[in-house]
């Protein structure tokens, strides 16, 4: 990867797949890499990455985002400040600036009315936050939402996840044809398989040639991160011989970040 780019990484996949696993693994193998410029976004409304990487937050950005839609119905936005502004204001105020990398929290919107407008500026400043670093990581929701509502723009690598399971290969195959439906180019888009046994590799492959996305690879079951998920523990202090941890630093090896 040259200083120059600006690298988005969003990973998807069918609810309970792993995709929060697999999006902190991923995060601890470019940590590894060297790789000091990193901005994570949980944009799952259930919010479980900070917990699996050990981190506590305070407010989210659905939180702010409420603060703000309670402002302008109710006519109080500060004077002299534009919503952009505002909203861009307590974006920064709700980063968790952290050693190795810095981790933005969505949440989720609640109340009644319409967030359109919020949701439009929102996104603007997100995208332009993540511009300050090497690469965003991104854990998405579950599901298709975040692709019909048009959350996944300039995503250099989509990595949709699924287990060894009939639903897990059909959502990859709906992800990727509602990508085309709503007209969202990915540069790179690619599969992996999570919780796999080696002698069902051979399905990732024919899924993945099936439905036209190129295979990363596969991660096994591993008793290291079910223990720490159970106990509490970090994800990000697995040791460096867990099994699902060096199957994903083969993977994100693949993905050729670094150049």
């Amino acid at each position: 990867m040259s200083r120059s780019e600006k690298l988005v990484i969003a990973v998807s996949g069918k609810g309970g797949v792993g995709k929060t696993t697999i999006t902190a693994l991923m995060l601890r193998a470019l940590i590894d890499m060297g790789i000091k410029s990193i901005l994570v976004v949980d944009a799952d409304p259930a919010s479980n990455l900070p917990d699996v990487l050990g981190v506590k937050i305070g407010k989210t950005v659905g939180e702010v985002t409420n603060e703000l839609k309670k402002a302008i119905d109710r006519g109080e936005l500060p004077p002299l400040l534009s919503k952009r502004d505002f909203l861009e204001f307590k974006v920064f105020e709700v980063l968790n600036e952290l050693p190795d990398f810095d981790l933005l929290v969505m949440g989720r919107t609640e109340g009644e009315g319409c967030y359109c407008m919020v949701n439009d500026v929102l996104t603007e400043v997100v995208d332009a936050l993540s511009r300050n670093y090497a690469i965003t990581l991104m854990d998405m929701e579950a599901g298709l939402e975040h692709l019909s509502r048009r959350t996944d723009r300039d995503v250099d690598y989509m990595i949709i996840v699924t287990d060894p399971s009939k639903m897990g290969f059909m959502t990859a195959s709906r992800i990727k044809n509602l990508a085309s439906e709503v007209h969202i180019e990915f540069k790179n888009i690619f599969l992996v398989g999570n919780k796999f046994s080696l002698d069902q590799e051979n399905l990732l492959y024919k899924y993945a040639n099936e439905i036209g996305v190129e295979p990363l690879g596969i991660v096994p079951y591993d008793e290291n991160v079910f223990h720490f998920n159970l106990e509490g523990v970090s994800l990000l202090k697995l040791p460096d011989d867990s099994p699902a941890l060096r199957a994903v630093k083969n993977i994100v090896k693949k993905m050729n970040l670094v150049r």
